[in-house]
């Protein structure tokens, strides 16, 4: 996860908050077929990533894998969910609403796109499922933040 994180140039503690944030579901790489049998648009992998998200972030990084690896490799998944947030901090504008830091609104656009992210920028808020994400990011940090002192004390 730290190297994901290192080589996409973001935030560790950003993108553990955002698995935390994804880690709703179980997954398991059968689980995750099963579900996409019965919800074939469903996102895949540890970080939850949809299909579209997924095919940008290989276009513009040039990936050779599929998105159907992401169920499979959870390395490979958080790797891709750190390129895609270095992505949207890319397009993210220097000057943005202070109610958010810079990682809250990259969180944002994980979960709610790119589009919805620079308008949370500009001081539109955020609708009901886009609070909650927020509210559960800000309640993950903390627990994301002693995952990662305990992963470096480790190594």
């Amino acid at each position: 996860m730290v190297r994901g994180a290192a080589e996409a140039r973001v935030s560790p503690l950003l993108v553990m908050t955002v698995l935390y944030n994804e880690a709703y579901k179980p997954h398991h790489p059968l689980w995750e077929r099963l579900w996409q049998w019965w919800k074939p648009g469903a996102s895949f992998g540890v970080a939850n990533m949809h299909s579209a998200t997924f095919e940008a972030v290989r276009r513009a990084h040039g990936l050779s894998q599929r998105w159907q690896d992401l169920r499979d490799d959870p390395a490979f998944a958080i790797r891709a969910a750190a390129l895609h947030l270095s992505d949207l901090d890319a397009r993210l504008p220097a000057r943005h609403a202070r109610r958010y830091t810079r990682d809250e609104l990259l969180a944002l656009g994980y979960n709610a796109g790119e589009r919805n992210m620079r308008a949370f920028a500009r001081g539109v808020p955020p609708g009901p499922m886009a609070r909650s994400y927020l509210r559960r990011y800000r309640t993950y940090q903390a627990r994301a933040a002693a995952a990662l002192r305990e992963f470096t004390q480790e190594t």
